[in-house]
């Protein structure tokens, strides 16, 4: 087993920018579990599959291979080939995503290739379950979160950026609706794992906060 780095939180809680730093200052490869739901789930809208419809999501899924593969260092995700990379981060995706991680086929479809990579790789993955369900063992464990108001915020300066015209409102309900689905979904629901350490970055830097979880690193190596 390589060495893991666990960081599980909620959505907007700046977990894959913080996972990536954090990857690239030790040399262990990052590992984003979300675009790999994100992946499916845009696979799905592309097919045209009721997403809300768990037998028929279910019955897509053999359809669709999922694959993760770097350049440059940079996490790319395929579907069947294609490389969704940019693809999978529309709104409308992280929201299919969410809802179909609820369904146990989708999730055992992935373990294994979540679990493949940390065993043979040092590596700083992110999501939703990892300390608590993919990677119990994870010698690190970082539970990072951040008030719903600042997650909301971050995500409208980011689409505003991008030159959207977002509604900070209409952002705040989906990241709550978003937040209810994940802690309250049967399988492997959102939640702090009992050895992992909280980090609220509401009120932190990205380099505050990527300085605190390699402190907590250099406790382990």
């Amino acid at each position: 087993m390589g060495f893991n780095v666990a960081i599980d939180g909620p959505a907007g809680a700046g977990k894959s920018t913080i996972a990536k730093m954090v990857a690239k200052n030790r040399g262990f490869i990052y590992v984003d579990t979300g675009a790999l739901y994100r992946t499916l789930g845009y696979s799905l809208l592309q097919a045209g599959v009721d997403t809300n419809d768990k037998e028929a999501v279910t019955k897509y899924l053999p359809e669709v291979n999922v694959e993760l593969t770097y350049e440059a260092g940079e996490q790319q995700v395929l579907a069947n080939g294609k490389n969704v990379s940019k693809e999978i981060r529309r709104e409308e995706v992280g929201n299919i995503a969410s809802k179909i991680s609820a369904i146990k086929e989708v999730r055992a479809k992935l373990l294994d290739l979540q679990k493949d990579i940390a065993s043979k790789n040092d590596v700083v993955m992110d999501g939703r379950d990892i300390g608590t369900f993919v990677l119990p063992e994870a010698q690190v464990k970082i539970y990072l979160t951040a008030s719903v108001s600042e997650r909301a915020n971050r995500r409208y300066q980011e689409l505003v950026k991008k030159g959207e015209q977002p509604v900070l409102s209409q952002i705040e309900a989906d990241i709550e609706q978003r937040d209810y689905q994940d802690m309250h979904r049967e399988i492997a629901p959102l939640k702090q794992a009992e050895d992992a350490h909280l980090v609220d970055s509401s009120q932190m830097t990205i380099a505050e906060v990527v300085a605190r979880i390699e402190g907590y690193i250099n406790g382990v190596v």
